[in-house]
């Protein structure tokens, strides 16, 4: 496969490079263990930096130590708390479902050096630098109902994403030309231009439209538009109950590829929805949940802090942000987007909103990411608060108004960071205005909508760039919900989506943090904390930055 890992979009390698010393109210744990890519039990790039006790750090972030935590035990069943209901497991359909991949394994994975290697299927190979690409399936794989997962099976998947607009998915499959069975299990790709990052997209967390999340076409013909309630995989499990906003259960899949290595260990999966974040780490704290998958800071440092919980979690790159809308005043002036970035003291933001256990955010790419320049961060505006009440004077003396309309979910923490960034606000001449809407409401009606001025985001970690960096910042981007538009910046992403040059890859994202750091499409602040916390007793676990995880491996140490 070494074609492979040489064509493909890899993770951003970081450097060892020395991180300026942040002050004790902030820590700059989550910062420096952003240092060498992390390897599986989150060794290497450097011990991380500590600040306000250094509770914030980078451990296990793609999942355990299976050398270490000894020979699985069969049997039993896992019950996690997520933090919102999952809409459906159609992969064409927009929506977080940390079940998904239970139910459907991918094409491709991850590696803790975020390269797509093969999983589900045997390979991925380009020889005409990325215009061209061959996916070959295993032989002898079938869905959970007997079907086989053939080539055309794959097919009839990825063309579903084309003809479907709104997938998440659509971006990545509408670059395919034409699509061939070369034999039952192989699938030709031809593209319309070359495509380096392509088998990325087969490898991806469920909520970004992985291509590689493949349903059973008997399925698809049999249930049509709901087929998302009736998913049929070849992953280690099965769905076998649905209670709406109550309880999900999966059971094993009797035809799963990997049952003569004994996989899956466990009987089932149990998912119960959780969205109050009090309720949901108060369940794995007593002992109601096994595992919980963590939305937010708090979850995590507590997590940290408690001896009887083991915790996964890496920052990757992205970042908690507030959005900006460029179509409506006053963000459409630059001056008010740096007044707003100017205005905000991140030594405070810290101190009342993180515990004192914060990373400072001044890109989208950390500090000691390789796709990051002293001179890109030096173009993030730095808090000066006299300077942001002079551009906010001269914008309400040429008539604009600084009265502004901040809109946000209604989970307490983000109460409370809206209340604290109004008095920031207030102190540079600006009045913020919070709005308050539960997450449902908020993600169509406000951000998916684009109807707001000013919108707070919770950000998390992901693996590698593409498609990310990609949706968030580049013109028309399925995230880009302040309709931010530079040609130079879709130009440079378009290039580094496509090369299979890394040194030419890393210069084009190097430009695009430099070029959106000035431009300030949005209001970094904190890295992101998406983490998975679990019992000691869970054991196996592999997952993803974003949280998706891989359950065939995962078994019960009772």
């Amino acid at each position: 496969m070494s074609e492979l890992a040489s064509a493909v979009h890899r993770r951003s390698r970081r450097r060892s490079r020395p991180i300026a010393v942040l002050t004790a109210l902030l820590s700059a744990a989550v910062l420096a263990a952003c240092g060498a890519a992390p390897g599986i039990n989150g060794a290497g790039g450097g011990a991380p930096a500590e600040a306000g006790g250094g509770a914030i750090r980078t451990v296990n972030p793609y999942g355990g130590d299976a050398a270490a935590e000894g020979q699985p035990k069969d049997g039993g069943t896992l019950i996690m708390g997520t933090d919102r209901e999952a809409v459906s497991f159609d992969p064409t359909t927009q929506n977080t479902n940390q079940a998904a991949l239970a139910v459907y394994d991918s094409l491709l994975k991850f590696n803790a050096e975020g390269q797509p290697e093969p999983y589900l299927a045997q390979s991925m190979e380009s020889t005409d630098n990325g215009l061209t690409w061959r996916l070959g399936l295993r032989d002898g794989v079938q869905f959970s109902d007997g079907t086989p997962l053939d080539a055309n099976a794959v097919i009839l998947n990825v063309q579903r994403h084309i003809d479907k607009a709104s997938s998440p998915g659509n971006r990545y499959a509408a670059q395919i030309a034409s699509m061939s069975a070369v034999d039952p299990l192989t699938v030709e790709f031809v593209l319309k231009a070359p495509f380096g990052a392509f088998p990325s997209v087969f490898a991806l967390n469920f909520t970004a439209g992985n291509l590689g999340a493949i349903v059973s076409p008997a399925a698809i013909a049999q249930h049509g538009d709901q087929v998302g309630n009736n998913p049929v995989g070849a992953g280690p499990f099965m769905l076998s109950d649905w209670v709406r906003d109550s309880k999900m259960t999966l059971t094993k899949n009797p035809n799963y590829w990997q049952k003569d290595k004994g996989l899956p260990h466990l009987d089932a999966l149990e998912f119960r929805p959780l969205p109050d974040t009090e309720t949901r780490y108060a369940s794995i704290e007593n002992g109601d949940v096994d595992l919980i998958f963590g939305g937010y800071h708090t979850e995590l440092l507590r997590g940290l802090q408690n001896p009887n919980l083991s915790v996964y979690y890496g920052p990757g790159n992205g970042a908690e942000y507030v959005y900006f809308n460029f179509q409506r005043a006053p963000f459409d002036d630059p001056r008010m987007r740096e007044a707003f970035v100017r205005g905000i003291d991140l030594k405070a933001v810290a101190a009342t909103q993180f515990r004192g256990e914060m990373a400072e955010a001044r890109g989208w790419f950390g500090d000691d990411s390789p796709y990051s320049t002293q001179e890109a961060i030096d173009a993030w505006p730095a808090y000066d608060p006299e300077r942001a009440k002079q551009l906010v004077q001269e914008y309400v003396a040429e008539g604009g108004s600084a009265t502004v309309d901040y809109k946000s979910t209604n989970a307490p923490n983000r109460v409370q960071w809206s209340e604290f960034l109004q008095a920031q606000m207030a102190a540079i001449g600006i009045t913020l205005q919070p709005q308050f809407y539960d997450l449902a409401q908020y993600s169509s009606q406000v951000v998916q909508a684009k109807d707001f001025q000013v919108a707070g985001w919770v950000g998390g970690p992901v693996d590698v760039p593409y498609p990310a960096i990609q949706n968030l910042l580049h013109t028309g981007g399925n995230t880009n919900y302040g309709s931010y538009s530079n040609p130079e910046v879709d130009a440079l992403l378009d290039k580094a989506a496509a090369t299979t040059d890394e040194a030419e890859r890393t210069a084009a994202y190097q430009r695009v943090m430099l070029l959106t750091n000035q431009d300030i499409p949005v209001a970094y602040y904190s890295r992101g904390y998406l983490s998975t916390i679990a019992k000691p007793e869970v054991k196996g676990v592999v997952r993803y930055l974003t949280r998706d995880q891989f359950f065939a491996t995962t078994w019960l140490d009772r």
